[in-house]
């Protein structure tokens, strides 16, 4: 079984297509985990009505906004799936791509595939300057301070085997998710196995709620990690 894990705060115009091509990638057992984390819009009624008589879809809902890393790991404590991967509630990232992202796995090659925008496009689509260069720095920085040729720490597909994941300590609540299970796969000199991804960035005024103090977070995080435990 494959767990989908879809943290998920306001995303009530892109949730219910992402659902849909969740669903309508025909691999076979999965469950798509949604994690309405605080949301303020229809975000949680959309993916209520989306799972009625849908045993594939399961939803954990909070009252208070607490950040993408608490809602992965809230995921992943009911994730059933010898694998599991993050996918983002909007439409950023194209969930065709998930079969090719998880195939490292099925194939035995490796416990982690992270899908790669820079593989395929040195400037992913509609990605602004200062996202650009953030992502540039901490590809760099994570490269350096890890010693690997990695080409894109920050993506949101990042898949593994899900009992690896289960047991590493993971203390983000949110943006710092990133950093953080990289950080740790990497000290654990476990392989990160790469694939191309297609990527269309979205702007704030479309939803992006990434800022830029995020990126001094994912900075300190890689830091703070390559020398604690």
């Amino acid at each position: 079984m494959l767990s989908i894990i879809i943290p998920c705060y306001n995303e009530e115009k892109t949730l219910e297509e992402v659902l849909k091509k969740n669903q309508a990638l025909g691999l076979g057992d999965i469950e798509i985990i949604v994690v309405n984390d605080g949301s303020m819009d229809k975000t949680f009624e959309i993916a209520q009505n989306f799972a009625k008589n849908n045993p594939q879809i399961k939803i954990v809902s909070y009252p208070k906004n607490q950040g993408k890393g608490f809602a992965i790991k809230k995921g992943l404590e009911i994730a059933k799936g010898e694998f599991v991967i993050i996918q983002d509630a909007d439409l950023e990232y194209d969930p065709r791509d998930i079969p090719k992202v998880i195939r490292p796995l099925k194939l035995g090659e490796s416990q982690v595939s992270y899908g790669s925008r820079f593989l395929k496009n040195s400037w992913p689509k509609r990605m602004k300057f200062p996202y650009w260069l953030a992502n540039k720095i901490l590809i760099l920085s994570t490269r350096i301070l890890f010693k690997t040729y990695l080409t894109d720490e920050a993506t949101c597909y990042k898949a593994f085997r899900t009992k690896l994941l289960k047991n590493i300590s993971l203390k983000a609540r949110g943006f710092d998710f990133c950093p953080e299970v990289t950080a740790k796969i990497l000290k654990r000199k476990v392989k990160i196995y790469e694939v191309p991804i297609s990527y269309e960035a979205r702007s704030s005024r479309e939803g992006k709620k990434i800022k830029l103090k995020d990126f001094f977070i994912a900075l300190w995080t890689l830091i703070k990690y390559r020398f604690k435990n």
